[in-house]
């Protein structure tokens, strides 16, 4: 039987996959005993592209052996590993087990990081799509366990609009969560080197520990 997985989605507001944000991260996750593989999803696509190539991917893992495949996002890459965690009626098969969430996009219906709304909804998305694809509005019981950190600062994707709301809704629904708010940081800030943040690293490998069969 093969390792547990973690399938690692870059960055890049769904137009651009951060390089900084990918095989660094795989390479730690390798060096805390995971296997790890950068899921280079489509970017300038329309919904649902990057979801089911997503889901291809952990349905792959499993047809491997992989006895627990989780997914690790981050910004638009953590709304991506969010919504493969958290959309209803997936294939057998194609949910994760866990998923972290690094500064992750949630709300399609806010209007902050409208970039990554265009590029994954095109210019002038429904209502209803918007809603079908905000992660707060995903939340179920059922949801697999989740770890989200975010910093104070990131004025590109606020905490009020996008973490809090999602933390709120895993609570609400009684979902086995980790939420860190750091105080100081921007956007897209990787391993965070320089800034309290970067203890997300060390929170999130003791969280995983407890995700290993």
């Amino acid at each position: 039987m093969s390792k547990p997985v973690i399938l690692v989605l870059p960055g890049g507001g769904y137009s651009t996959l951060a390089p900084h944000e990918g095989e660094p991260v795989a390479e730690w996750l390798r060096g805390l005993g995971w296997e790890a593989r950068v899921i280079r999803y489509p970017v300038a696509t329309r919904h649902p592209g990057p979801l089911r190539v997503v889901q291809e991917a952990i349905t792959a893992a499993r047809a491997d052996g992989a006895s627990v495949v989780g997914v690790l996002g981050f910004s638009a890459g953590g709304h991506l590993a969010g919504h493969a965690a958290l959309v209803p009626d997936a294939p057998e098969g194609a949910r994760p087990d866990f998923a972290v969430l690094c500064y992750p996009v949630v709300s399609m219906l806010t209007a902050t990081h409208a970039g990554s709304r265009a590029q994954l909804l095109g210019p002038d998305p429904s209502e209803q799509l918007r809603r079908e694809t905000s992660l707060e509005q995903l939340v179920t019981p059922d949801a697999p366990p989740v770890f989200l950190w975010t910093t104070a600062e990131d004025a590109s994707v606020p905490i009020e609009e996008h973490t809090y709301p999602l933390a709120a809704a895993l609570a609400t629904a009684r979902v086995p969560h980790e939420v860190h708010v750091f105080e100081n940081g921007g956007h897209g800030l990787g391993f965070a080197e320089g800034y309290p943040a970067a203890a997300w690293t060390t929170l999130a490998a003791t969280w995983l520990d407890r995700r290993r069969p």
